[in-house]
């Protein structure tokens, strides 16, 4: 498998590419074939979701891995989408300056890289707005 064919088989790292279920209109983000509610009534549909959300929480990671070392300190938030899901991404801000309720949209970002001449893995993180 190519390295671009890699990227598109996974359209919610990349695109945040989540799902819907028509039933009810609930979001769901990661991608679900099921909603918990509807059961068998409910229909699942992909649904591209906006980028734009709140944090509801954060913490700030002063000490990570030897992968993510050099971006310490960060901040790891979860943020509810303005669909109504949740996920957990990084904002790329000061950790002075993250607060509960800041409103943030999405940013396509390196995520990490295989050492100095491997690949580079990209996907979303999140700025303050």
């Amino acid at each position: 498998m190519t390295v671009a064919r890699f990227w598109r088989k996974i359209p919610q790292r990349y695109n945040l590419i989540g799902t819907k279920c028509e039933t009810c209109q609930t979001v769901f983000f990661p991608p679900r074939t099921l909603c918990p509610d509807c059961r068998r009534d409910g229909k699942i549909v992909d649904h591209h979701c906006g980028g734009k959300g709140t944090v509801v929480t954060f913490t700030v990671v002063r000490t990570a891995s030897d992968q993510f070392s050099n971006l310490t300190p960060y901040v790891l938030a979860i943020i509810e989408l303005d669909e109504g899901c949740r996920l957990t991404s990084q904002v790329i801000c000061e950790p002075s300056e993250i607060f509960i309720g800041m409103k943030v949209k999405s940013v396509f970002r390196v995520i990490t890289e295989d050492g100095p001449s491997g690949i580079i893995h990209y996907g979303t993180k999140f700025v303050p707005v």
